[in-house]
């Protein structure tokens, strides 16, 4: 009995030891983190860094504070994140510029599948139109695995940049369709309804396209990076009220026309994007308007 005893404390004490050990290296991850932010903070004259007011570690620093009143969690904001290195300014990711997150404001307390609730904290300091950069340690960052699909290395701290928008998701849909008409070189028109149109072939067909229409068409769909998230090229059939609202602009066409059309994000997937039903996997990412050519094959009335 006093043998087996032995072994069952020398097996603790083992654990005891394993835990201490572990936790002092977590504390030191914890101290060195906040040594490196207050030397970054010294040498830099950052004066108005705000600590969190729970004390968890970060900071953040406004630097717009915007117009209006301030956010509250059951408001819609609009906004972009730009991860990078506090330290040594290396950009990990920034939202692609054809694009940008929105959400409800008590959601925004990830990023990349990872909770940062400090986004929710800063937000909340701000007011539409707003800037801020969040200054993160790794414990409430990346961690020891850092973010290997953007490349962030292990125990990084931190500098996390939210720009807010005050404008519409429509205004800011239509800036983004514009700047990438610009920079593809397309001349297009825009629609009444926010759509923009290149009429490619003109089409000869006497039926009127109506909501009630039997469409045939090929088309092929891709976000404005130019990245195709879908094509049907089989001649299938189809009927308006099937479709994204921004395709409501067939009805200017006729049968045989060829046609490209930029749609804004409020008139296709909206903020919620497109998922695979099947596998859970991000096929459209919310808010991005989305570049589609298409032919009317055939119209039935």
């Amino acid at each position: 009995m006093l043998k087996k005893l032995s072994s069952y404390t020398f097996v603790l004490l083992g654990l005891a030891v394993l835990l201490n050990s572990c936790k002092k290296e977590y504390e030191s991850i914890e101290n060195i983190d906040d040594q490196k932010i207050q030397q970054y903070l010294s040498n830099n004259n950052v004066a108005n860094a705000i600590q969190d007011p729970e004390k968890t570690g970060f900071y953040y620093q406004v630097t717009t504070p915007g117009t209006g009143t301030l956010y509250t969690n059951t408001d819609s904001v609009r906004y972009s994140i730009t991860v990078s290195s506090l330290l040594n300014g290396t950009e990990y990711y920034s939202t692609p510029s054809y694009l940008n997150l929105g959400t409800r404001v008590g959601y925004t307390t990830s990023f990349n599948g990872k909770a940062i609730p400090a986004i929710l904290t800063t937000i909340k300091a701000l007011k539409p139109g707003g800037v801020a950069t969040i200054i993160l340690p790794s414990y409430l960052a990346f961690g020891k695995n850092g973010l290997e699909a953007i490349n962030v290395p292990s125990n990084e701290i931190i500098a996390l940049k939210v720009t807010t928008y005050a404008e519409k998701q429509a205004v800011l849909d239509d800036q983004h369709i514009t700047a990438f008409l610009t920079t593809s070189g397309l001349v297009a028109t825009k629609d009444p309804s926010g759509v923009y149109y290149q009429i490619l072939e003109a089409g000869t067909g006497t039926e009127p396209i109506t909501s009630q229409s039997e469409l045939t068409l090929n088309y092929s769909g891709r976000t404005l990076d130019g990245v195709e998230f879908q094509s049907s090229l089989d001649e299938a059939q189809y009927v308006l009220p099937q479709l994204i609202e921004g395709w409501g602009i067939l009805k200017n066409f006729k049968k045989g026309a060829k046609v490209r059309i930029v749609v804004p994000s409020v008139l296709a997937y909206g903020h919620a994007g497109r998922v695979d039903t099947s596998t859970g996997a991000v096929l459209i990412t919310g808010n991005a308007s989305l570049d589609f050519t298409i032919d009317i094959l055939d119209v039935e009335n």
